[in-house]
């Protein structure tokens, strides 16, 4: 299995962001990565981070505080 975040605005259009995209071999491995980089991705433009396991939406999640 393979876990992979799509990024996208609020109206669901996707944003690719600068930082590298990464595959991870856990949902906790990815997880952790979001957690660390939510803020720059945030001030890239990205609205929601969307968790993909093989390519199927896990859930998606908003990267604004509050």
């Amino acid at each position: 299995m393979v876990w992979t975040w799509r990024y996208e605005k609020t109206d669901g259009s996707a944003v690719t962001p600068s930082l590298v995209q990464e595959e991870f071999a856990g949902q906790g491995d990815a997880e952790t990565w979001i957690g660390e980089t939510w803020k720059q991705l945030a001030e890239e433009g990205v609205d929601t981070a969307v968790l993909l396991e093989d390519g199927t939406k896990i859930y998606g999640m908003s990267l604004h505080e509050g």
